[in-house]
């Protein structure tokens, strides 16, 4: 299982890579194809390590990639569909990692972990407010979702070993880097090699995150 899953994961990454080269090419086809096979391999991933218990919150991360790869796929042709299949997979995430069992921080003296993600999602906000127009407010819930999505990461802090931990928290943390800088790219300002800094950033999130969950069971069962 271990090697099949190394192989999948190399597949992977040289496909991200070569997905970021093509955006340089005027092959959009070829660009569309590989991006569409991105997702489904680490889907593939992460069947494979809860082929057996394929349940509960475990559900929810699938779906949250399910619903990722639609939205990988919809978004170069149409906004806003898009964008809602990449909040139905920020919902899906959030919930998945809400429902892990355990003491939260927003009870704890570690409360203060969460203000970071407040101070980055008004600095953002701020930034982009005046420039949104008819969008203004689909791209607040969104982001809402996905800063939710952060603080439920975030929230693990006592209730999954520390590999598992830091995982999912990075991954989480660049996922809100990568559709931030969707964002600004899209409404504020175009920056060279936006392409590439959003897709790498995407691309290690996804990873992390599922990597980080499939860790959360794999201590446990040691």
């Amino acid at each position: 299982m271990k090697k099949t899953t190394n192989i999948i994961t190399l597949i992977f990454f040289i496909a991200g890579l070569f997905y970021i080269f093509l955006g340089y090419c005027e092959l959009p086809i070829v660009r569309h194809v590989v991006k569409g096979s991105l997702i489904p391999l680490l889907i593939i991933i992460f069947i494979i390590n809860f082929s057996k218990n394929l349940k509960g919150s475990s559900l929810l991360v699938l779906a949250g990639l399910i619903f990722s790869w639609a939205g990988d796929v919809v978004l170069d042709f149409a906004f806003l569909p898009g964008l809602a299949c990449f909040l139905m997979a920020q919902l899906m995430y959030l919930l998945a990692f809400s429902l892990t069992p355990g003491r939260n921080i927003f009870y704890s003296k570690k409360i203060f972990l969460l203000a970071p993600v407040l101070i980055y999602g008004a600095a953002l906000i701020y930034i982009l407010y005046d420039d949104l127009g008819d969008m203004r407010l689909p791209v607040l819930i969104y982001a809402s979702a996905i800063l939710l999505m952060l603080s439920s990461a975030v929230n693990r802090f006592y209730k999954v070993n520390r590999q598992s931990y830091l995982l999912v928290l990075a991954g989480a943390a660049l996922f809100v880097i990568s559709d931030s800088a969707i964002a600004i790219n899209k409404f504020s300002w175009n920056f060279r090699f936006s392409g590439a800094v959003i897709m790498s950033t995407y691309l290690i999130a996804q990873y992390l995150i599922i990597t980080g969950y499939i860790r959360q069971f794999q201590v446990k069962s040691a």
